[in-house]
């Protein structure tokens, strides 16, 4: 089946694509960078570096944290990065909207085995 990924990148070190928002919807639903992680293989680390970058990148946080103890860490998408990921599908449904024939055509042209 054919796919259209959609990758924006900002600089040579700043990009957003569909790993990250995904990990950010997952963070949305679970609080919990390590749980998002997980339900996409990853480790603790590389979620946790993934959302720092994200962090980074912007002016505005679009996850915000809070530190462990008795009553546990967590995380959370702010509004800003609730933004982000709506902007990022909205510009996803447009493009493959857009695109569609294209692909339609291309996939046709394939040989298939």
């Amino acid at each position: 089946m054919t796919r259209l990924t959609l990758r924006i990148d900002f600089g040579p070190d700043e990009a957003i694509g569909p790993g990250k928002i995904r990990l950010l919807e997952l963070l949305a639903e679970t609080g919990s960078i390590a749980a998002a992680g997980r339900a996409m293989d990853m480790s603790y680390r590389r979620a946790w570096l993934l959302v720092a970058a994200l962090n980074n990148m912007f002016r505005e946080p679009v996850v915000a944290t809070k530190l462990g103890g008795k009553a546990g860490g967590g995380a959370q998408v702010t509004p800003f990065g609730e933004t982000v990921i709506s902007r990022y599908r909205d510009m996803e449904r447009l493009a493959k909207a857009a695109l569609a024939p294209h692909l339609t055509e291309l996939e046709a042209a394939l040989k298939r085995e």
